[in-house]
């Protein structure tokens, strides 16, 4: 007669919810780590996103603070930023403004990144020096360069007639053709060290033998740059770009401090009109319009360069 030992019931039942719980038990784990992060973008991104966007349906002036009434006016604000001149041709200036900046950043940021990667002496000196456009203040700098471009007694202008490379002062800051041009100049000096910085961390991180198989095979510097050091540098050119675009596209103490938008708004930016309707004519829902426009453009370049990052991740680069 043989004899079994059946299993406790309660050890039938409960062992196959073991797993299932210890899995509840993770889950819950990782999201109470990633909470407070969530809490954080939530309350300090995701709040002042929202309340951007529906005061920009709202009639919102500075009686609103005191009686909190700020009736819906459905797509008024909208259709008064739209349909404004100054609206459309500071989003010229901005373009133009992101655009020259970018291009003249990344170019002469390369070019020293290149230039620094061969070691000389005192080339760390030399890039110590050149980081100090970028740890001064903008609005230091902004004011500073007021000063070297004013027409009568700038030195700018004085070097120029001095070496007969003009024969009249040249209104940097006073003539409507020339000042936005003056403001690109200003912020390509104060971004060149972040580009310069970064391209030349990147430029470290290229392993030698590739340019010495390069030289090998007989390929000229050119050659060398554009079928080696580029596509090497792709991953970190894509997040110099975009972050200088993020940072470029706002810009609003450097205009302030050296032009104030003027003359005859010609340095109006999108940052400028917004800070201009919301501190200045105290109208926050067109402020808020304005301030919408400027928060999509860089999503659509942070999608950009989320897909760029996720193309080079999948390629292996």
């Amino acid at each position: 007669m043989s004899t079994t030992t059946a299993a406790p019931a309660e050890s039938v039942a409960t062992s196959p919810a073991a797993p299932a719980r210890r899995a509840s038990r993770a889950t819950l784990s990782r999201w109470l780590f990633v909470a407070p992060a969530v809490l954080y973008m939530l309350a300090f991104f995701g709040y002042p996103l929202v309340r951007n966007v529906v005061m920009s349906f709202q009639h919102y002036t500075p009686r609103t603070f005191f009686t909190g009434e700020a009736p819906f006016n459905g797509l008024d604000n909208w259709t008064a930023v739209f349909g404004d001149k100054l609206f459309t041709e500071s989003l010229w200036h901005t373009a133009l403004f992101t655009l020259g900046s970018l291009l003249g950043q990344f170019v002469l940021g390369l070019a020293l990144a290149v230039f620094f990667s061969r070691r000389f002496r005192l080339s760390g000196f030399a890039r110590a020096v050149l980081l100090l456009p970028w740890l001064v203040p903008m609005v230091v700098s902004s004011v500073v360069w007021r000063k070297l471009l004013d027409q009568d007694t700038g030195v700018l202008n004085t070097l120029l007639m001095n070496l007969h490379l003009t024969s009249e002062p040249v209104p940097w800051l006073s003539s409507p053709s020339v000042a936005l041009l003056s403001a690109v100049l200003v912020n390509i000096w104060v971004g060149i060290p972040f580009n310069m910085v970064i391209l030349y961390g990147g430029l470290q991180e290229i392993p030698r033998e590739m340019y010495e198989a390069a030289s090998l095979d007989g390929a000229g510097p050119w050659r060398t740059f554009r079928s080696i050091t580029l596509p090497q540098l792709r991953p970190v050119i894509t997040v110099v770009l975009v972050l200088g675009f993020m940072s470029t596209i706002k810009i609003l103490d450097l205009i302030l401090a050296l032009t104030g938008g003027g003359p005859a708004d010609s340095t109006q930016t999108l940052g400028t009109v917004t800070y201009q309707l919301s501190f200045q004519q105290l109208d926050f829902g067109q402020g808020a319009v304005v301030g919408n426009v400027l928060i999509l453009i860089s999503a659509v370049f942070a999608v950009f360069y989320l897909r760029a990052n996720r193309s080079d991740f999948a390629e292996g680069k």
